[in-house]
């Protein structure tokens, strides 16, 4: 018996560790903390309204462009959703990134990808409305968020009615 207790304590202090590092305000060592001079926008609306969307039509997605107006290079240090029902994908140079999905339903991994000086870089969103099942009919919004070592992190936000 003192077995078995001993060992479901052990179990849930490690999966309390790994949701801890998995956090997505987690910062490691110090290059982590410093931040650049540079400066991370969105080019275009940082909203998006899908309108009315149906389950049986599939997936919807939509990119937002984000673009270093700064003077210094800016790392894009990790991307995540606010729900499972959601993922973002970043393309760069060619180069494409993800998908990213919720915390807590996976790591967030770190993605450390430079974007220089006025180069500019695509968010694609992915919403999947079949995602809830039934009950996920009506009017859903759903956020992506940057973290990046300009400052702030930025919220790419999006709305629409999911009907059957």
């Amino acid at each position: 018996m003192n077995k078995t207790i001993i060992g479901v304590i052990g179990a849930i202090l490690v999966l309390g560790g790994i949701i801890w590092m998995a956090r997505p305000g987690s910062q490691s060592g110090t290059a982590s903390s410093v931040r650049s001079s540079g400066t991370l926008a969105v080019k275009e609306a940082n909203n998006y309204d899908f309108g009315t969307i149906s389950m049986a039509a599939g997936n919807v997605s939509h990119q937002f462009k984000i673009k270093n107006t700064g003077n210094e290079g800016v790392n894009i240090e990790k991307i995540y959703t606010s729900c499972m029902c959601t993922t973002a994908m970043l393309k760069v140079g060619g180069k494409q990134f993800g998908p990213y999905g919720m915390p807590g339903h996976n790591a967030v991994p770190k993605i450390d990808q430079a974007l220089n000086p006025n180069e500019e870089a695509v968010i694609e969103v992915v919403f999947d409305p079949a995602a809830h099942g039934p009950a996920g009919v009506g009017k859903i919004q759903r956020a992506v968020t940057i973290e990046n070592s300009a400052g702030e992190p930025i919220e790419l936000l999006f709305a629409a009615v999911v009907t059957p």
